[in-house]
């Protein structure tokens, strides 16, 4: 029973780690870009975007689909590494272990 009251501390004290991370996360930004820098994105750790901005250049009445795909790109982009940041910050605080639903 000393075991499971052991267990039980540690769990919250890595629920209180994982929400002041989930907090500090939201306070950082990772930028992507697409097309050579003609859009990029800028979105923060809750996987928010924060801000676009997009090359005038890139806008073409005749070709619109072009700039769809690049806003896809540099959203997924952004979106990739707002995900490889999380898991980083996991890792710091989980040790390496894996623990399924936290994220």
């Amino acid at each position: 029973m000393k075991d499971f009251g052991k267990l039980l501390k540690q769990a919250q004290q890595v629920q209180a780690k994982v929400a002041d991370m989930q907090a500090e996360l939201a306070l950082k930004t990772v930028e992507a870009s697409a097309g050579g820098g003609m859009v990029t994105v800028v979105m923060n750790g809750k996987n928010e975007v924060v801000s676009m901005k997009i090359e005038p250049e890139v806008v073409d009445p005749g070709d619109v689909e072009m700039l769809e795909d690049l806003v896809i790109a540099a959203l997924n982009e952004a979106r990739s590494k707002v995900e490889e940041m999380i898991q980083n910050e996991m890792s710091a605080i989980t040790g390496g272990l894996p623990l399924p639903g936290l994220f």
